[in-house]
């Protein structure tokens, strides 16, 4: 079986300006970009390659963890909005 890994490498943008409100370094907004642009990456791979062994595949368990059974994702733009929310009640 070939096993495929992508190299994705960081590449240097102009820093975006962020209405927020909230300062980031442009070392925090780089590593976000890059994660970002490397997970579109992965999915767009994942998608185009679904029916072939070849290219990423997607993991899934075989028999579920139960104690994961009630597991929600966290919706981290509530959280964020939530401690915004919060931050100006004081």
């Amino acid at each position: 079986m070939t096993r495929i890994v992508h190299n994705y490498k960081r590449t240097s943008s102009p820093r975006s300006p962020t209405n927020t409100g909230e300062l980031f370094t442009p070392a925090h907004e780089e590593n976000v970009r890059f994660i970002h642009d490397t997970w579109q990456c992965v999915m767009r791979d994942i998608k185009s390659s679904q029916n072939s062994d070849r290219g990423p595949q997607e993991y899934v368990e075989k028999t579920p963890n139960p104690a994961l059974h009630s597991f929600t994702p966290v919706d981290l733009s509530d959280i964020k909005r939530r401690s915004t929310q919060d931050s100006k009640k004081s």
